[in-house]
């Protein structure tokens, strides 16, 4: 009968761990539809800010050509020749039970670095979040220059991306990095992302064969007002500040997806423990009756 009452315990722990599990859950499903409706709306402003960024370089690209001249575009859309230091931006998250997520990034992180590395390059880590801080700790990376808690506390605000994108800049000029890098997870569906190291200062926005025509439509040219230079650097501005915010977007559905994930997959191995064990209980429980009913019939054919 010990036996039988181990079990019963087992099972009401199991019973109310999974009633955890799933309230997890549905707190990670709401966040995450959440985050990806802010995804959805955001992703389409930052392709028409990028359209608009071409339009303007397209025209001054063919003016230089034309003039023979030479525009000083923004320090941020300006590649360097030949960069040496990197600053490492590595993306985590504060919180567990979101399964390998923040493994995964920190795996991508070391890859990265190691790359870096060996192309001679010296490379400066800065960890937003404390599990990816202790990830990184496992995979054998302790030159960590800044440990800091994620930037996104609840959910995604505005001036946290503007927050961050701050702090980025200020490293940058504090640390004389030439590029800044953010290791994150780019969502892509509520299953599947991609561990991505995405050069953010300088943003690499460069006209490909295909754009040699977005400055016009059809036969009609585009026309700025106020002059193309003084247009790219607020154009710049802006589209700075919306792709910080669809990096932390990004990364925030991706920790939410992970989470639900992970919670999903907990509540499924709960209830095949359950039943696991019920039946193992229903075994035993039946067993002893019958050693008890035999006991009973030997006794009365004694007497």
């Amino acid at each position: 009968m010990a036996g039988l009452k181990e079990l019963r315990t087992r099972i009401e722990s199991i019973k109310s761990t999974q009633k955890i599990t799933s309230a997890m859950k549905m707190v990670a499903a709401s966040k995450y539809r959440r985050a990806q409706l802010t995804l959805d709306k955001s992703e389409l402003f930052q392709k028409m800010i990028i359209r608009n960024i071409k339009n303007v370089l397209a025209a001054i690209k063919a003016e230089e050509a034309e003039k023979g001249i030479t525009y000083l575009l923004p320090e941020m859309l300006v590649q360097p020749k030949n960069p040496k230091r990197y600053a490492l931006f590595v993306l985590a998250s504060d919180r567990g039970l979101c399964g390998s997520y923040n493994l995964q990034i920190a795996k991508e992180a070391k890859r990265r670095i190691d790359e870096l590395t060996k192309l001679g390059k010296e490379v400066v880590i800065f960890c937003y979040g404390k599990k990816g801080y202790a990830a990184l700790k496992r995979l054998g990376i302790t030159e960590i220059e800044g440990n800091y808690a994620n930037v996104i506390k609840k959910h995604l605000t505005y001036e946290e991306a503007l927050a961050f994108l701050h702090d980025v800049w200020e490293k940058k000029e504090q640390y004389r990095a030439d590029v800044c890098e953010i290791v994150y997870s780019d969502f892509l569906s509520g299953l599947s992302r991609t561990l991505v190291s995405k050069q953010v200062v300088p943003y690499d926005i460069a006209l490909e064969p295909e754009d040699a025509g977005v400055d016009r439509v059809g036969n009609a040219f585009y026309g700025y007002m106020p002059d193309k230079l003084e247009l790219l650097h607020k154009l710049s501005s802006i589209y700075m500040r919306t792709a910080m915010f669809e990096v932390l977007i990004n990364s925030q559905a991706s920790e939410h997806a992970a989470r639900m994930s992970s919670m999903d997959n907990a509540n499924r191995n709960a209830r095949d423990m359950i039943s696991s064990l019920t039946f193992k209980y229903n075994s035993l429980r039946q067993s002893a009756i019958t050693t008890e009913l035999t006991e009973i019939v030997a006794g009365a054919e004694a007497m």
